[in-house]
């Protein structure tokens, strides 16, 4: 089994949750690859560019996904194109990113941000505020809320989550047979309860791959 890891908005591969998935997987001897998905360039980010990076990390192999929040929102947008994903284990999953991201700020908010061409956003793996372009919100709205992939899935979503609501997965587990719902204590970054979620994510793809 490979994994790939995709790693949330404005962070990187020194995440908590990546490195830590990362040597827990390495320990049992399965390789677990955590990508920069703005591969540097926080400023041009774009879900297509994302996707893009995922591609080419793929290769077109058989591999299981594994996302938090915004990677898990691409971890679904790219099984349903590709069906060499084989299963998913979400974190948090972004769905209905494209609406949500446009509720999140005001119409003025909107106008100055295509203005100045660019917002500042705290960058989790720079540690530092960074610009990211408008094209990032231009670029997600030819993207579905909800990708209705087929691959096997669990999401693990914290009950007190204040980023993306619990509610979104529960209704997104509830018309999807392929997808099993773990809710956990915890909020949206559930670093608290790492061990927990290795539990209950080698449960699901160990018991997959048999």
């Amino acid at each position: 089994m490979r994994v790939v890891y995709l790693h949330g908005f404005a962070s990187s591969p020194a995440s908590t949750k990546a490195q830590y998935f990362q040597r827990r997987f390495a320990e049992h001897g399965i390789r677990c690859d955590v990508l920069r998905l703005d591969c540097g360039d926080f400023r041009s980010l774009t879900i297509t560019g994302q996707l893009q990076v995922i591609d080419q990390a793929v290769r077109g192999e058989a591999v299981t996904l594994l996302g938090s929040s915004l990677g898990g929102y691409l971890a679904a947008l790219y099984a349903v194109r590709h069906k060499n994903v084989q299963r998913m284990v979400l974190l948090a999953p972004a769905l209905q990113f494209p609406t949500r991201w446009r509720n999140r700020f005001s119409a003025a908010e909107f106008d100055e941000w295509r203005k100045t061409g660019a917002r500042l956003f705290y960058h989790y793996g720079d540690k530092a505020d960074r610009p990211l372009g408008f094209q990032f919100v231009e670029d997600a709205l030819q993207y579905e809320n909800e990708p209705d992939f087929e691959q096997p899935a669990l999401i693990l979503h914290g009950s007190r989550d204040d980023v993306v609501p619990v509610e979104v997965s529960e209704q997104f587990a509830a018309a999807h047979p392929n997808v099993e719902l773990k809710i956990v204590p915890s909020g949206h970054e559930m670093t608290d309860v790492l061990d927990l979620l290795w539990s209950e994510a080698a449960r699901f793809l160990f018991f997959q791959i048999r």
